[in-house]
């Protein structure tokens, strides 16, 4: 492919790029250049500290605006009716560009001061309002149930406790004199009433019987209704208390404890009159208050419902403004031009379009002077950037997970759209599994528009990221279930089988009709006793096939970024030996497999050999063939070559790359080539040189300067190498290995799904009647249920996480560097994702 041509077999070919932005128009530019979202910005100011850097005001600013904003959110989120946000995509916009910007920011800063003032004071206003009414709420109940009280002791005549002071006085008793003319029962005893918490009661009384030795009396009663915080919203649910005791010095005593534990004392006469009076005068102040309360209330809300219908665009222009800002703190001031001065990397097709957004933002600005674009050469490495869209970022993203792949290497990427699914399908082969994580991703795709505006919460929305992964998967399972001919662990009678069951001698056996079953397993199969066995090593075989072409496809990755890297000599020392000690083993053992399984073995007067047992034999004793196991003619010698090329592949990648680097060092060494430093290069720079530093590419040199390549010395290499060769030729061997578990898993899930056949549905599907329909409802219900949540989701994840794992380690390691780092332009868009 060409370079110039975009695709995703490698990353996009990246520019360095540098800006001369007039001041007038700096902002505009940056806006502009937000929109586009294909510039990242380089710190041009790394030794400055962030507080002393030119546009800190103008952040502060954001953060504060940020700041209200968070608080209206939050003050939003914390009513009990909810209060619609109005979408920023049926928001007018602000216009934040322009001769009349800067007013617009004035004013947006303004309008979110004063909705703050006036929601801040509202909110000090409710508060007050609703700690006095809880306070007159606690009054009310006070009064209430100490008049409910007293009207008991009026009407019972037991004995209370008596007095320390006077043994023959009863703790209550009657003043003739004072009932005369009120028949109000008074009390010599005086009390202590309040309110406090339910949870605190036990221990209040507790405390007051210690420490007053019993000289008390004391009664509570439950508050029915709960009692709200208005900051917090917590409900605390609380008693009335009343205490009589004898002396000041006891009543100050409860008063301590009472108040220690959070009660509200109140002030209670012992006369009916006047607590009636209070009472009355409570209900009214009550009412009153209660009035103004529901008012604010409504004001508050009428307030925030203004600020909801503005909410999304203000938020939107203070994270963009403050982003743009921040970008400006990474630009040189240029003091003689007055222009700031901006670094970056950008890809190379998209240089025109980037020239066209920075004309846009000067006829915005309503100037005349343009921002100067320079298109710089560098020998800094660029960042890695591989353009996709909704269907192959899922994929790429799994990719860059492992690692960002190093600049202009081939993307893995590409790849694992076909063999991520493929692979995660042979372990979930079956019909109706695939079928249903394809409809849950159809459906998913289908509501994308209204689900991506959504707030899903962490796992949906991890699932719905996903989607066209899971899309695939789907397929794919759909196609390896057919191939295992398993439909929830069921079989499919397609075509004819090609074997008919004869009884031979009392005993069932398959007989060849002449038939061959076209697509995939027979189904005569699953009813053979050695219907498992089979299976079994079919699967097992078949991993191994798979993996093997597997390994083989990511070692041949090597071969083209060796090309477009310039590095002939990997090709030599690295890539062919290595091709060569993976055929000659494993390969070797790919094409045993497919050729054992193409011969008829009951027209042959050997054995089938076993394939494991002849791998052995073959690097232990090579040459040495049992005649009764024999696969083919001529196996011995052609066993000892493979055996020889695969011996002589590990001195090969061992010792000749080192070689050759040895070769080259004495080679530059014996011309007398020294390296210059920094000083000598910039010592005889030309005029030339000069002259290009003159017009803007000064950084560029400096920055050829600063990036040396990291040098090696002889013993490095060697041990490097030797590293690589050992951990090459032990991972062919535990990464061939590490394929069974597609066998693994397969079965499992295959064994799985029948078990729970057996358990649930297979049961009831014979049952007459009613009763028969109503259980099978039940159970099928059951049995769906368990293959959603268990076999599609649980072992669909782990099928999922073992494909993973055969991309990040089996594959990528045979060819992927992975040293890059991202491409993080300026997105407007990508700062909404955020959010």
């Amino acid at each position: 492919m060409g370079d110039d041509y975009p695709s995703t077999f490698r990353s996009e070919p990246m520019s360095s790029v540098e800006l001369y932005i007039p001041t007038e128009v700096a902002h505009d530019t940056v806006t502009e250049l937000g929109e586009l979202g294909n510039v990242q910005f380089k710190d041009l100011n790394p030794n400055v500290n962030p507080f002393q850097r030119s546009f800190v005001g103008e952040i502060r600013r954001f953060e504060d605006m940020a700041r209200k904003i968070r608080f209206f959110i939050n003050q939003i989120e914390r009513e009990k009716d909810p209060i619609l946000i109005r979408p920023l995509s049926d928001s007018a916009p602000l216009i934040t560009v322009g001769p009349r910007a800067a007013c617009t920011i004035d004013e947006l800063d303004e309008v979110l001061g004063e909705h703050e003032a006036r929601l801040l004071q509202m909110n000090e206003s409710y508060k007050t309002l609703s700690e006095r009414t809880k306070e007159l709420i606690e009054a009310r109940h006070v009064l209430r149930e100490t008049a409910v009280f007293f009207d008991k002791a009026e009407t019972q005549q037991s004995e209370v406790r008596s007095s320390f002071d006077d043994s023959s006085a009863p703790l209550l008793q009657y003043d003739d004199r004072e009932t005369q003319h009120s028949s109000i029962l008074q009390f010599e005893l005086e009390f202590v009433a309040g309110t406090i918490e339910r949870s605190h009661i036990p221990t209040l009384e507790r405390v007051l019987w210690r420490l007053l030795r019993g000289n008390l009396y004391m009664n509570h009663t439950d508050i029915a209704e709960p009692f709200v915080d208005p900051v917090t919203g917590v409900e605390t649910r609380k008693n009335v208390f009343i205490i009589f005791a004898h002396g000041e010095a006891i009543l100050a005593k409860i008063r301590k404890v009472a108040e220690s534990m959070g009660a509200t004392l109140y002030p209670i006469d012992a006369n009916a009159d006047k607590r009636a009076d209070s009472l009355r005068e409570v209900t009214v102040r009550l009412e009153d208050l209660q009035t103004v309360l529901y008012h604010t209330g409504l004001t508050r809300r009428s307030e925030l419902v203004t600020i909801g219908e503005n909410l999304s665009r203000w938020q939107d222009v203070v994270r963009k403004e403050k982003a743009i800002y921040e970008t400006m703190n990474l630009f040189n001031y240029d003091v003689r031009r007055k222009t700031l001065v901006a670094a970056g990397w950008c890809p190379t097709r998209d240089l025109i379009i980037i020239q066209t957004a920075l004309r846009r933002a000067t006829e915005e600005s309503g100037t005349n002077v343009v921002p100067i674009l320079h298109e710089l050469p560098t020998n800094k490495t660029p960042p890695t950037f591989v353009r996709t869209n909704k269907f192959t970022e899922g994929f790429q993203a799994i990719m860059d997970s492992y690692g960002i792949a190093t600049y202009q290497e081939v993307n893995p990427g590409l790849f694992a759209i076909i063999t991520f699914p493929f692979l995660f399908a042979v372990m979930f082969g079956d019909v109706g599994h695939g079928l249903i994580i394809l409809f849950a991703s159809i459906y998913m795709i289908a509501n994308e528009r209204k689900w991506a505006r959504s707030n899903l919460g962490e796992i949906t929305a991890m699932f719905f990221s996903g989607r066209y992964i899971i899309l695939l998967m789907g397929l794919f399972s759909v196609y390896t279930g057919l191939m295992y001919n398993d439909v929830f662990s069921r079989t499919l009678y397609i075509w004819r089988s090609g074997w008919d069951f004869v009884d031979v001698n009392g005993i069932e056996t398959g007989v060849p009709n002449g038939h061959v079953y076209p697509f995939g397993l027979d189904p005569a199969w699953r009813t053979a006793d050695n219907g498992l066995v089979f299976a079994n090593s079919y699967k097992m075989k078949m991993s191994v096939v798979l993996g093997v072409i597997h390994m083989t496809f990511a070692l041949c990755l090597q071969l083209p970024n060796h090309i477009k890297f310039k590095r002939p000599l990997e090709i030599y020392t690295n890539f062919i030996p290595q091709m060569i000690f993976l055929q000659s083993i494993f390969g070797y053992l790919v094409v045993c497999i497919l050729y054992k399984w193409s011969v008829d073995w009951t027209t042959r007067t050997t054995e089938p050999p076993s394939l494991l047992n002849m791998l052995i034999a073959m690097l232990l004793s090579p040459g040495k063939i049992d005649p009764l196991t024999q696969l083919y003619p001529g196996q011995g010698f052609v066993q000892v070559v493979l055996v020889l090329l695969a011996v002589v592949c590990v001195p090969w990648m061992l010792c000749a790359k080192p070689y050759f680097e040895w070769k080259e060092m004495q080679k530059i060494q014996s011309q007398g080539y020294v390296g210059l430093d920094h000083h000598d290069a910039l010592r005889h720079s030309t005029d030339e040189v000069l002259e290009h530093e003159e017009e803007g590419n000064g950084r560029a040199a400096i920055e050829q300067m600063e990036e040396e390549h990291e040098q090696h010395n002889f013993g490095d290499v060697v041990v490097h190498q030797v590293i690589h060769t050992i951990e090459y030729c032990l991972g062919c061997i535990s990464h061939t290995a590490s394929y069974l578990r597609l066998w693994a898993l397969s079965l499992a899930h295959a064994q799985l799904s029948e078990v729970l056949w057996s358990m649930t549905l297979e049961n009831f599907l014979g049952m007459p009647g009613i009763t028969g329909i109503i259980a099978l409802a039940i159970i099928g219900s059951l049995w769906f249920g368990t293959t959603v949540f268990i076999l599609c989701i649980m072992e669909g994840l782990s099928a999922f996480l073992h494909a993973l794992r055969l991309h990040w380690v089996e594959a990528n390691s045979k060819h992927y560097q992975g040293e890059g780092y991202p491409f993080t332009p300026l997105s407007f868009a990508k700062l909404e994702e955020k959010d």
